[in-house]
């Protein structure tokens, strides 16, 4: 059951965050979306999201590149790089500046925790802290140091707003978005770019008609439904793809040192697909002693799919026969 934009077919997308190579995890998302935009006879397209400039090493986003022609995924247009896209962000910005949705916020995190516990809330230690609106009425003469999008109902109704979408995995799913989000930044203190404002520009730019990537992201549709909603632009199907576990039942990423997939060879790359596969769902003895062979064969069982992952498939724990570079290995980079 393939997803048509406005022009009509089906466009994918892997979006990595060049704040390092791809490891396991990473793998099972690019694998993903590329199977679907294959399976569904569409497009599959490269974003290289590195809108938080300082946080990417030189040289990682052409590595990652390098990592996946290594595994036969192929994106059918040459790669745009967020950082190159700032005025796309900005315009948008404006608009709903001039919507009166978006306003300038003059709160550090510091004043937004003593808010929130003045109101008896309970703050979570390393939590993520739910903005009151304190500045949607104005800063009181302080210097904006960032810009919020609200969070309610309407710009006259402080009523919470509830966001409710169908995701091709995980079925219905709901959150209100005063209550668990609050209003959420579109440009940081620091200049750079918010993720969730980046993100709703360059898929309505790129023509993205279906979303799939990791479960770990889900709880970022709301906002960025919301923001399709306020700049009238289309909302992709998305599907939610299970994680990758460590050792210990962690969730594999870079942030907690996920090692970097070492595709040295095409036999590496062929266990690396393989594997990813497995954490898909996919059959383990799918045909292929080639990582093209193999991803052919992955292609007619993803179809079978019929549009939907199975809901029951969990976070997935990392087999050891995966090739993995150690941390510090200089052929990370």
């Amino acid at each position: 059951m393939p997803s048509t934009t406005a022009s009509g077919g089906y466009v994918g997308r892997f979006a990595p965050s060049p704040t390092g190579p791809l490891h396991a995890g990473s793998l099972v998302a690019a694998l993903a979306s590329w199977l679907d935009a294959r399976a569904q006879g569409g497009r599959w397209l490269l974003r290289i999201e590195d809108v938080d400039g300082p946080r990417c090493p030189p040289g990682a986003d052409r590595f990652i590149l390098d990592q996946l022609a290594r595994c036969g995924l192929h994106p059918d247009e040459p790669p745009v790089w967020q950082s190159q896209r700032g005025a796309l962000y900005q315009a948008a910005l404006s608009r709903l500046q001039a919507q009166g949705w978006a306003y300038g916020c003059a709160c550090s995190r510091k004043q937004i925790a003593a808010a929130l516990l003045a109101r008896g809330a309970t703050l979570e230690r390393h939590g993520e802290l739910v903005y009151p609106g304190s500045c949607r009425a104005g800063t009181q003469g302080r210097p904006p140091r960032a810009w919020r999008l609200r969070s309610t109902t309407g710009l006259q109704n402080e009523a919470s707003l509830q966001i409710a979408w169908q995701d091709r995995r995980l079925g219905a799913q709901t959150q209100d978005l005063t209550l668990a989000v609050g209003d959420f930044v579109l440009r940081r203190a620091d200049g750079l770019w918010a993720y969730q404002l980046a993100v709703v520009v360059d898929d309505a730019e790129q023509g993205i008609s279906d979303v799939v990537r990791g479960e770990d992201l889900a709880d970022n549709t709301p906002r960025q439904i919301r923001l399709q909603q306020l700049l009238g632009l289309p909302t992709p199907r998305y599907l939610h793809t299970p994680l990758v576990l460590g050792a210990h039942g962690e969730k594999l990423s870079k942030q907690n040192g996920a090692a970097a997939l070492m595709l040295d060879t095409p036999a590496d790359a062929l266990r690396a697909l393989r594997q990813a596969g497995a954490a898909l769902g996919l059959p383990a003895e799918l045909a292929g002693a080639s990582v093209s062979e193999f991803l052919a064969s992955a292609v007619q069982a993803w179809r079978a799919f019929d549009g939907m992952m199975p809901a029951s498939s969990s976070p997935s724990p990392l087999a050891p026969a995966l090739p993995l570079a150690q941390p510090g290995d200089e052929s990370a980079f």
